[in-house]
């Protein structure tokens, strides 16, 4: 597919568990970001570790502290419990400016800022990437996400896309057709392994594109205690084994 480029094992395995740390520890827990949660119940928070900066120092909601928290659910939806958010529930996270998945477009701004660590880690591998705004997806084996094109954002023409897949391994589908109609696009299969670094751009930018499998018992040794081993997060030792996380960075 013209313009996309894959980076085979880009991310060593200290750089992506510290990914993980960072998203999943801090940034799933700032009320400035937003989850698939949201959409249907107040969230509430791990309590903050640095009251000068109660948004960006919490603890992590694979913490002890988050055992009990209460979820209210906005409509007729059953109780949530911080167990079943993460084991079952947690599907995705917003970075930035947050993606309305009804209306397929970003809020005007002014936008949550996106962190600036991640920031400088895109920048440096991707010089002509400046991050606004990024989606972290949670999958395990038996999901998958259709075919789609990701043109929400203004400079999708301009700039690229930049996905880094952790955890599991995945079968990635790339159409080699740019037009609106996704019905009986040819696609090309690309297996790919965690640390890997996919990039959509010119041509590819607009290009379709989806997971159609995640691939059971992949996961790397180096990720599969994570957020272990022992420690504060004891109790979710293993979480990330049956799991993938794609990350996708983008700019508005």
């Amino acid at each position: 597919v013209p313009g996309l480029t894959i980076f085979p094992a880009l991310l060593p395995p200290a750089i992506q568990r510290a990914l993980l740390d960072c998203l999943l520890h801090r940034d799933l827990s700032n009320p400035h970001h937003q989850t698939n949660i949201h959409l249907h119940y107040t969230v509430p928070y791990p309590p903050s570790t640095d009251p000068l900066q109660p948004h960006q120092h919490r603890a992590s909601f694979f913490s002890p502290s988050a055992t009990n928290l209460e979820y209210s659910p906005k409509a007729s939806h059953p109780p949530l419990t911080t167990h079943t958010f993460l084991s079952k529930k947690l599907r995705w996270i917003t970075l930035g400016a947050p993606y309305d998945w009804t209306t397929k477009t970003y809020p005007p701004p002014p936008h949550p800022p996106f962190p600036e660590d991640l920031k400088r880690l895109f920048y440096r591998l991707f010089p002509t990437t400046i991050p606004d705004c990024a989606i972290a997806s949670v999958y395990s084996p038996g999901d998958t996400l259709s075919l789609h094109r990701d043109v929400s954002e203004a400079a999708a023409p301009r700039r690229p896309l930049v996905s880094v897949s952790l955890g599991c391994e995945a079968i990635f589908l790339a159409g080699a057709d740019f037009g609106e109609a996704r019905a009986h696009v040819p696609c090309v299969p690309i297996r790919v392994r965690s640390g890997d670094v996919i990039v959509l751009q010119g041509g590819a930018r607009g290009a379709w594109h989806g997971v159609p499998k995640v691939l059971a018992g992949t996961c790397p040794a180096f990720l599969r205690e994570w957020p272990g081993p022992g420690g504060e997060y004891e109790a979710w030792e293993g979480w990330m084994e049956g799991r993938r996380v794609n990350f996708s960075v983008r700019q508005l």
